[in-house]
């Protein structure tokens, strides 16, 4: 059985360090991808803006920076308060984004609780998968019997 752990929240997209804008988003956990974390960005157009990035790079980026290329994610203080910033970057663009860091604790607290870090391979299936697949069928007797005759031959064959 699958899961999903979702939380809507308002994150700020950082334009300069004075000013920022109000965007809505969705950040959303599924047990069937274990290894991900996708957040949505609702920014007034027509389709939603989504990125998928590892769920371990938003867990560690609340507590140091890190990652590298595309996303990048650390925790910092903006007027007292404690955020994490987002910095994500694409061919269309990069973008600075604000969170606040106990919201998006709270929602990873949730879903390292259904899925425990450590554990996230067990939920892909792999084991029952590799079993199905390798699994004999009556086919495959065919295929197992041998499609030359004995060398023995019966008594009695004449052979001339």
């Amino acid at each position: 059985m699958h899961s999903v752990v979702e939380r809507e929240l308002e994150l700020k997209l950082v334009l300069s360090p004075e000013r920022s804008v109000p965007v809505p988003a969705r950040l959303t956990y599924r047990t069937d991808d274990p290894y991900a974390v996708h957040v949505t960005f609702h920014v007034g157009s027509d389709s939603p803006v989504k990125w998928t990035f590892a769920r371990e790079l938003l867990v560690e980026g609340v507590f140091r920076p890190c990652g590298n290329g595309d996303v990048r994610v650390w925790p910092t203080k903006v007027d007292g308060r404690n955020v994490v910033l987002m910095a994500l970057s694409s061919p269309d663009g990069d973008a600075l984004l604000e969170a606040v860091a106990t919201v998006v604790s709270a929602w990873l607290e949730r879903t390292l609780r259904v899925v425990p870090p450590g554990s996230e391979s067990e939920r892909l299936g792999i084991d029952d998968g590799l079993a199905e697949l390798l699994a004999p069928t009556p086919a495959d007797d065919l295929w197992l019997r041998s499609p030359w005759p004995s060398d023995e031959s019966q008594e009695g064959d004449a052979h001339a």
